[in-house]
């Protein structure tokens, strides 16, 4: 019966790892997304609010990998940066007011809250800086790998950390509840994000 468990989890977490990487496909089809292994989390295919962020994660990986596949100013690049771009914001902001703004409230997590919402400032920056140059120079390579390295540190942390602290602290309804507020949240967000372009870094 333990066996069956664990397959039954197995499948789960790789179905949900594909359905995440099939929707970043869907806007470039013929770009490979190849995002290797994943930080271990026990969150991914879960049906409450850290299963659904860790969904969002696996296509933010996805997108990631395959901007890193095109070349130049190339339509596949901009199509992927700018889905990128509207996912990271929409994500963040949704997270923040469905998760950390609860989070916050508990001295328990408010540290770890208070770090992932910083980091989500700092990634809207880099973001920003990507947008206002020319994405066929070197430049725009070399500040899409700090990207992306700073993007993949914050999510391995709240998989890995944050979202474990922050899950003994709630209730099944809250995760719930909180699940319900982010797609909502994301969606209306989605539909508002702009690219805005303002070099913020030395290259």
């Amino acid at each position: 019966m333990t066996g069956q468990i664990v397959d039954t989890s197995s499948h789960r977490e790789r179905d949900a790892k594909a359905q995440a990487i099939a929707k970043a496909k869907a806007i470039a089809p013929d770009v490979a997304a190849r995002i290797g292994s994943t930080p271990k989390t026990t969150f991914r295919g879960d049906p409450d609010i850290f299963g659904r962020l860790v969904e969002d994660h696996d296509r933010h990986r996805a997108l990631l990998a395959m901007i890193e596949e095109t070349q130049g100013d190339s339509e596949d690049r901009r199509a992927l940066f700018a889905e990128l771009t509207y996912e990271l914001k929409a994500h963040a902001a949704a997270e923040e007011q469905a998760l950390w703004s609860t989070v916050l409230r508990d001295p328990e997590t408010t540290d770890f809250a208070r770090h992932a919402i910083s980091e989500h400032k700092e990634i809207e920056d880099m973001l920003e800086d990507l947008a206002a140059r020319d994405m066929a120079s070197p430049g725009w390579l070399r500040c899409f790998a700090g990207l992306k390295e700073e993007y993949l540190h914050h999510i391995r942390e709240e998989e890995q950390e944050q979202f474990v602290a922050a899950e003994k602290r709630l209730s099944a309804s809250d995760a719930q509840h909180m699940r319900q507020v982010f797609e909502r949240r994301k969606k209306a967000e989605k539909a508002d994000a702009e690219i805005e372009k303002k070099i913020k870094l030395k290259d």
